[in-house]
């Protein structure tokens, strides 16, 4: 008898989960979790995967508890009602223009300090995000097909020369710089890391490209998050290893990212001009992506055909007031990417999976297999968790600070 060919490859699901989680947060990672130390900021990643994996997981029962065909928008719905329905689709656009926002206000900077090396170009700050909104908003407007190939380039482009950076980069590496460490303001660091951990969105198509298959799909959340947390992990010793505190806490107080601290002390140099490239490939794939997620968004929720005059104005719509934030406030980067993972991803995707299941297995009393099996402790855990990273988010916009001021931590 012919064996049942089974729908979709683990490998691939592996790869989109691990793609969708890796980008231009890494920019940002080291100058946040530096000020706390290098052992701190491990303990808060394997803290932070901990609970999205958790989340993710808790997501996917109840996907799979309602039909592997449906929306994220769709799950939210039947288990939480329009008032979560409607909460959910203002909170994906929040989260969309964030990081929009976020991408924009870096690219300046990156394209900045190119011209200036590369060409001694003494360009402006929002001249090089003008010009990245401008030129990759035309590939937008094209369509998906010229967007996917051309984020497979540089994507392969990422990859190469993020080992390139860890594995030469790595022999600068200085021990002593990894040795500081400042448990306190470790924690101030969690809501970016939720958004460098953000893979939940996926979920629903990866149900829908396994056809429910949950044995294949546990194991693509279980490994394709743990690609990521390996990947930061090696990119944190090397940053940290590099870069002197007083430098971590300049770009803090500047935000920008990781690899404008290191331009300042390398100068002119290969590692520089590496770095650089980093940063271009991980800021554009993060951003033609995001981008091209709003766009069809958009599209669904103002019901705009995606057309000639319709593809422009959702174009215009996702790229201009994104550079107009941008423009005004060049130095968003940091806190653009903080707003986004402590406010919209925690609760899309740490408070409302648990809700959600909650929902189902005591409410609508659903008869289906735990994925996560531990009962409402769990669920009660998780709870409170997410709303502790909101509430951490929302006391540091309200100039309550876990991080310190620079004579509390440079003698």
């Amino acid at each position: 008898m012919a064996s049942k060919i089974k729908s979709g490859s683990v490998l691939g699901g592996i790869l989109l989960v691990a793609g969708s989680c890796i980008g231009a947060g890494m920019l940002a990672l080291p100058v946040v979790t530096g000020l706390g130390g290098f052992v701190p900021s491990i303990v808060m990643f394997l803290f932070t995967w901990l609970f999205m994996t958790t989340t993710g997981l808790l997501l996917l029962e109840a996907n799979l508890a309602l039909g592997y065909d449906l929306s994220l928008i769709s799950l939210v719905e039947k288990t939480l009602g329009p008032i979560g329905k409607g909460l959910c689709w203002l909170l994906f656009i929040f989260l969309f223009y964030s990081l929009n926002i976020a991408y924009i206000a870096a690219s300046g900077g990156v394209l900045q300090a190119i011209a200036a090396d590369a060409f001694d170009l003494e360009l402006p700050y929002w001249f090089g995000s003008a010009l990245f909104t401008a030129l990759f908003g035309i590939v937008l407007y094209i369509g998906t097909k010229p967007v996917d190939y051309l984020n497979r380039l540089l994507m392969f482009g990422l990859i190469i020369v993020y080992f390139v950076l860890v594995l030469l980069g790595s022999t600068y590496v200085q021990r002593e710089l990894l040795a500081h460490h400042h448990w306190s303001y470790s924690f101030a660091a969690i809501p970016l890391m939720i958004i460098s951990f953000g893979f939940h969105n996926m979920i629903p198509s990866l149900a829908m490209y396994l056809k429910g298959d949950l044995k294949r799909l546990r194991i693509i959340i279980i490994v394709g998050s743990s690609i990521p947390l390996v990947v930061y992990l090696l990119w944190q010793a090397v940053m940290l290893g590099m870069i002197p505190l007083d430098e971590l806490l300049q770009a803090f107080q500047q935000g920008v990212a990781a690899t404008e601290a290191l331009r300042s002390i390398v100068g002119k140099s290969w590692i520089n001009s590496v770095a650089q490239a980093f940063t271009l490939f991980a800021i554009t794939t993060s951003f033609l992506a995001q981008s091209l997620s709003l766009v069809d968004f958009l599209a669904d929720g103002l019901k705009i055909p995606k057309v000639k005059q319709g593809r422009l104005a959702l174009v215009m719509l996702t790229l201009i007031p994104p550079f107009a934030l941008a423009f005004i406030y060049p130095g968003i980067f940091i806190r653009m990417l903080n707003l986004a993972g402590g406010f919209s991803a925690v609760i899309l995707f740490g408070l409302m999976p648990a809700m959600m299941v909650w929902v189902l297995r005591y409410r609508m009393k659903k008869k289906m297999p735990p994925i996560m099996p531990t009962g409402r402790v769990l669920l009660t855990i998780v709870l409170i968790v997410a709303i502790g990273i909101f509430a951490l988010e929302a006391a540091q916009e309200l100039g309550l600070s876990l991080l310190p001021r620079e004579t509390e931590i440079i003698p």
